[in-house]
């Protein structure tokens, strides 16, 4: 039987909807099932539940309790240091924050689909042997991010002798894959033990097996609900030309956010266009001149990307949310929201980062600090998008980030502060001078703002306690901090002065 065309929402150019003749669909555990009419509102973890999938629970239905997390096949040659043409790789998501339709024609794994009562995964066994359940709510969570990072690959057993990399265990498994998991009642100590207990997969394993094909290529795709229309563009110029049409558009890369106003404000929107798979928006490269940094790329493929080249960034990356957030955050999601407590902001405000924002009738480059006009506003118009996010070169050689937040991963910062200075003299900082000095600060402000004040003070004195005291009141005194349920304006104030003392310590 012929599959029907699914009819495009108003705006989508007639030529470009009768390309989709496939209804939407996720394979999941396996088997396809048909998406239905999902709109833009229904989450993937929504959806899997009417399934019959209630492995998967919501609990916080704002990415930060883990509990919702599933595991989607994502491509592993898209970018610069990956595995190889055809490779894939299993990575984590919150399925409380996407919506279903952005995981039309992907691949996705449940807790369901991992094992059998009677043949259990490894993972679910070592979780069972070891006691890491306990009311069992977050559990499936739990073991598709462990399970995650059990097929990384790369993963290995520290050689004897050596001392495992911090927060890894002896096996090669890295904690901060469980970052964005919260158990309330087990403690944490069994689901670390059964962690670091697992071995190597069997070669004749069927999910490490399948990360040797390649991942499904994202393909067009175009569904309606009551509540609004899902459009995943084939190409940047269609995207542009719908822009064009609908202005009032909600762009979705990640959904890291939107998937908050989503289920927490019930906020709706009449049309969702979907920039998260679009190949223009997927380039990593490095020139002589600058690093620039496809928008769409989520933050953990940034960060495999650029394997440490941009030092500020591999700072951020750890405290960037949790690594379930970081395998599906974008730069252009992340910047378009132009919120001022953005964690990448303050770090590319330091670099000196230059957006390139691309329309129907053609792009703008656009400096960072010029980019945010008020509370979540921006100079990018309606109809734009942020295409590259471009790290001009030379980089700073001291740099530092400090985020100040009341739990250690996974958390909205109180306030952040980002260095990127260049000394003259040893680059210990003893004895040097400031020449250049570049610091984003984000929480202070309606905007993520430099703090143009310290870096004035800054330059031309030693780097030392008492030759930066003077800039350490000024960035006490940057922004115009509040007192809130997450810091007082006093905190926040100490906080910033602090900041640059303890960059001295650390440079030491």
């Amino acid at each position: 039987m012929a599959v029907p065309t699914v009819d495009a929402p108003a705006g989508v150019p007639d030529d470009a909807a009768s390309e989709v003749t496939v209804a939407p669909s996720i394979v999941v555990n396996g088997r396809e099932r048909r998406l239905g009419e999902v709109g833009g509102h229904v989450t993937l973890l929504d959806w899997l539940r009417t399934e019959g999938l209630t492995g998967s629970k919501e609990g916080c239905a704002e990415g930060e309790c883990g509990a919702c997390a599933v595991m989607v096949l994502r491509p592993d040659s898209s970018i610069d240091g990956a595995t190889g043409p055809g490779a894939s790789t299993w990575v984590s998501i919150n399925a409380c924050l996407a919506p279903a339709a952005a995981l039309d024609g992907q691949e996705v794994r449940t807790a369901e689909g991992l094992g059998r009562p009677d043949a259990l995964h490894p993972v679910q066994r070592e979780m069972a042997d070891r006691g890491g359940s306990q009311c069992g709510y977050c559990t499936p969570g739990f073991v598709c991010s462990m399970a995650a990072e059990y097929y990384r690959a790369g993963r290995s057993p520290v050689v004897d002798g050596q001392e495992p990399a911090h927060e890894h265990g002896p096996n090669g498994f890295d904690l901060h894959a469980l970052s964005g998991n919260l158990c309330r009642c087990t403690g944490y100590r069994p689901i670390r033990d059964a962690a670091y207990a697992l071995g190597a997969p069997d070669d004749d394993d069927a999910l490490l097996a399948r990360t040797r094909t390649a991942a499904p290529a994202p393909r067009p795709t175009r569904t309606s609900s009551p509540l609004g229309s899902f459009v995943r563009p084939a190409s940047l110029d269609e995207a542009l030309a719908l822009l064009a049409a609908e202005p009032d558009a909600r762009l979705l890369a990640g959904s890291t956010d939107w998937g908050v106003e989503l289920n927490l404000r019930h906020s709706r929107t009449r049309l969702t266009v979907a920039l998260d798979r679009l190949p223009e928006l997927r380039t990593l490269a490095e020139t002589d001149e600058a690093f620039e940094i496809g928008a769409s790329l989520t933050l953990s493929e940034v960060e495999r990307g650029l394997d440490g080249r941009v030092p500020l960034l591999a700072e951020l990356f750890p405290q960037f949310a949790s690594r379930l957030i970081r395998n599906a955050a974008t730069f252009g999601g992340n910047l378009g929201t132009a919120s001022p407590i953005g964690d990448s902001m303050p770090v590319l405000l330091a670099l000196d980062a230059r957006l390139v924002l691309a329309s129907a009738a053609g792009e703008r480059t656009v400096g960072l600090a010029d980019y945010f006009t008020g509370y979540r506003a921006s100079v990018r118009r309606p109809d734009e998008l942020i295409r590259t996010v471009v790290v001009p070169k030379p980089l700073a050689p001291l740099v530092g980030f400090h985020k100040i937040a009341k739990r250690r991963f996974d958390d909205i910062s109180s306030v952040s502060v980002a260095f990127a200075l260049t000394l003259d003299g040893p680059s210990t900082g003893s004895g040097s001078v400031v020449a250049q000095a570049r610091i984003g600060l984000g929480g202070v402000a309606a905007t993520p703002v430099r703090a143009l004040m310290a870096e004035q003070a800054l330059v031309g004195r030693p780097f030392t306690a008492e030759g930066v005291a003077e800039a350490a009141e000024a960035l006490g005194s940057e922004g115009t901090p509040l007192d809130d349920h997450r810091a007082s304006a006093r905190y926040r104030r100490a906080m910033l002065r602090q900041s640059l003392l303890k960059l001295v310590e650390e440079s030491r």
